[in-house]
């Protein structure tokens, strides 16, 4: 069962490896570096999967419109070199956050038991978080569908 920061409260900080966007090369982010800008962070389960390519794709697709609004990064366990394939072969225009040792999706209450076929494991829940330029959170936006994602973000920044 997820466990989400509550609205209102400071944001998890982190320090991660980031590709893509502006970062290239990558290199490391620190959230609370980003101050006074508001933030998004979609958090998302593997690179280059058909849910995962269609969420990217939708927001690549409204690129210019959303930075207009919020710096957006994708945030999933994968490499950052899984990352720099992932964003080239869709020509991503935004980041991805390589969190390989789990710890952002679990600050964020996002790493979580899942099940497929009967089968259980632990897997990023696909969840939005929306972070204000003080840092504090201002909305969650739990289990997201990827065709849905994009509109339901544009609504809530």
């Amino acid at each position: 069962m997820a466990n989400y920061p509550e609205p209102k409260t400071l944001a998890p900080d982190f320090t991660a490896p980031v590709v893509g966007g502006e970062y290239i090369p990558a290199t490391e982010l620190k959230l609370s570096s980003l101050r006074g800008e508001t933030v998004v962070l979609y958090f998302y389960p593997k690179d280059d999967t058909p849910g995962c390519t269609k969420q990217a794709c939708a927001l690549r697709d409204h690129w210019i419109k959303l930075t207009q609004k919020a710096k957006v990064f994708g945030v999933s366990i994968d490499s950052i070199k899984s990352h720099e394939k992932f964003i080239h072969k869709h020509d991503l225009p935004f980041p991805l956050i390589s969190d390989e040792k789990q710890e952002i999706v679990a600050a964020y209450g996002v790493w979580v038991e899942k099940s497929m076929y009967g089968k259980k494991y632990m897997g990023t829940e696909r969840t939005t978080v929306v972070i204000g330029p003080d840092g504090t959170i201002k909305t969650v936006l739990p289990k997201v569908k990827p065709e849905e994602h994009l509109d339901v973000l544009l609504k809530v920044i």
